[in-house]
């Protein structure tokens, strides 16, 4: 009795004692094909039954996989008199369910697929949202980093990065050093002033000193930043570490001089050029301690190791027309030993830069081996003097290279390997 009456509440019942009541409720149906999804509707007459099978041929529209009915003007009225005819209770007033949930379903999905994109975060740490960028300026506003990954095509046999790879990162950060600074002229790394004035500029002297060498995958960080260097010069210091460590990689500090594009002579440095580049020079000690001692000239008597027939390719030129100074670092160490190589990693490297060379050039790279500094302990490490000159003799790069025996893979610097050992 009282769940009748609860629903009563809910859905009016016709009363049983009216002849009236009786005569609707046999009109409505009791059969559960008078029922659909907006309630209760009388039975089709023979002609409206007819109507509705002509519709029910057609193709029946769909939204996201859910059929829609799309009624036509004899369905509505028919709809509209079954609806008079029938008690307006709150279940036959609700709303077309079926087109609601196609709609709830359509937006649902535009908004899934909109915060996925949204949304979308790294799912391994070394996958950097910005660590393939042009870098930016940070800290004191005088000091610009840019990240690097590691390729496959950039480690050696060893499978770490050769040293030609982290020299390469120097050189593109300071040149996206001074386009983020707006700097950047015609020229490779010229400021407009420079631009205006035929001047480019030319590296005189690098010291680099490596602590480890990174492997494929692994992303490093480089901060780099200038300061003047005596009336004419300007030098610049960069410090690569590993981005997940912060273990330093390599800490190098270079000096740079100008020169006239088109007479190849080195030139003083205007004030116009000063006045905008002191703005971004940070006084600051260099990074690495220079090597002061003299690099030696070798020649045929003096060399160990010699490397003839060196010559550029078109693409070892850089846009000034001259050779990368990189490109150099490659050609000094074609003479080394291959012992060296196999069973050594460069610890530190000491480079004057005498002259350029050219796209017809023929040169020889000279390598004399010293031990020196090893104090009768191979384990100590091994010295090397370069020279690269050009066929006739003119000196293009004098060196000096540091080399520690290679460290076994997982031992980090706890020792050398035994075949380092045996070198």
């Amino acid at each position: 009795m009282v769940a009748s009456v609860a629903a009563s509440a809910f859905f009016p019942t016709p009363s049983f004692s009216s002849a009236t009541s009786a005569k609707a409720s046999k009109t409505i149906g009791e059969g559960a094909e008078s029922l659909d999804v907006r309630g209760i509707v009388a039975k089709p007459t023979s002609s409206s039954a007819a109507m509705q099978g002509k519709v029910k041929a057609q193709a029946v529209p769909k939204i996201n996989g859910a059929k829609v009915g799309l009624k036509t003007e004899s369905q509505k009225a028919e709809e509209d008199a079954a609806s008079s005819s029938a008690p307006r209770t709150f279940y036959n007033q609700l709303p077309d369910w079926s087109v609601l949930l196609a709609a709830v379903t359509t937006i649902f999905l535009a908004a899934e697929r909109q915060w996925t994109l949204l949304d979308w975060k790294p799912r391994r740490p070394d996958m950097l949202t910005d660590a393939f960028g042009l870098g930016k300026i940070v800290q004191d506003g005088l000091t610009f980093r840019q990240n690097f990954s590691i390729r496959s095509y950039e480690i050696g046999a060893d499978r770490t990065a050769s040293i030609e790879t982290l020299m390469n990162h120097l050189q593109e950060t300071a040149l996206n050093h001074v386009r983020s600074a707006g700097l950047l002229g015609d020229g490779f790394g010229a400021t407009p002033e420079m631009s205006k004035r035929n001047l480019i500029w030319v590296v005189t002297k690098m010291q680099v000193l490596v602590g480890h060498y990174p492997s494929w995958g692994d992303v490093v960080e480089v901060d780099t930043w200038v300061g003047a260097s005596g009336k004419n010069g300007m030098r610049r210091d960069w410090h690569v570490r590993d981005y997940r460590t912060g273990q330093t990689i390599l800490r190098a500090t270079s000096v740079w001089v100008m020169m006239n594009k088109h007479t190849r002579k080195l030139s003083k440095m205007p004030e116009e050029v000063r006045a905008e580049i002191g703005p971004y020079f940070l006084e600051h000690a260099a990074i690495a301690d220079e090597d002061s001692r003299k690099l030696p000239k070798l020649d045929g008597d003096t060399a160990d190791y010699i490397k003839g027939g060196l010559t550029p390719r078109w693409s070892d030129l850089d846009v000034n027309q001259h050779v990368n100074n990189v490109k150099y670092i490659g050609w000094i160490l074609e003479s080394a030993p291959i012992s060296i190589l196999e069973n050594h990693e460069l610890a530190s490297m000491t480079l004057e830069y005498r002259r350029e060379c050219g796209r017809d050039s023929v040169l020889q790279s000279l390598t004399a081996v010293s031990n020196d500094c090893t104090g009768g302990f191979p384990e100590a490490g091994i010295e090397c003097q370069h020279l690269l000159q050009l066929d006739y003799g003119a000196e293009i790069v004098r060196g000096r290279t540091q080399w520690r025996p290679k460290r076994a893979p997982g031992l980090g610097n706890m020792g050398p390997t035994s075949a380092a050992g045996s070198a």
